[in-house]
């Protein structure tokens, strides 16, 4: 049993507080303190790529850091084919879950597109 308990437990013994109180304050033990953090983003930067297909050269390459990450995706969603049904806030909250690695990896023939979302 926790200390905290312990003295609640006591001051209720002694008569310090009532049966009511005492039960408030080991309900407000319970209560987690502060709301549980966002999990920790691992990584250093986010990186989005678009190539173009029919000559294999860089259209567009940005690097973003972590800390702008939410920045980041809306504006790797602009360069994102409109025929991929591909989610920008699924792609950000596997980032926030700590996933790593190439994120998105889609090819759009008709526009000639290649786009890697990448983080490391």
């Amino acid at each position: 049993m926790s200390e905290e308990r312990m003295q609640i437990l006591k001051m209720l013994e002694a008569g310090q507080i009532n049966s009511k109180e005492a039960a408030d304050l080991l309900h407000a033990l319970e209560r987690p303190k502060t709301p549980p953090a966002a999990p920790p983003m691992r990584g250093r930067w986010m990186r989005v790529r678009v190539t173009d297909l029919a000559t294999g050269k860089s259209k567009v390459s940005v690097n973003v850091p972590m800390s702008l990450v939410d920045v980041g995706i809306r504006m790797g969603a602009r360069f994102m084919p409109k025929t991929e049904s591909i989610d920008p806030q699924e792609v950000l909250e596997a980032i926030r879950s700590g996933e790593s690695g190439k994120m998105v990896d889609v090819e759009d023939a008709e526009s000639g597109e290649h786009v890697e979302i990448y983080v490391d």
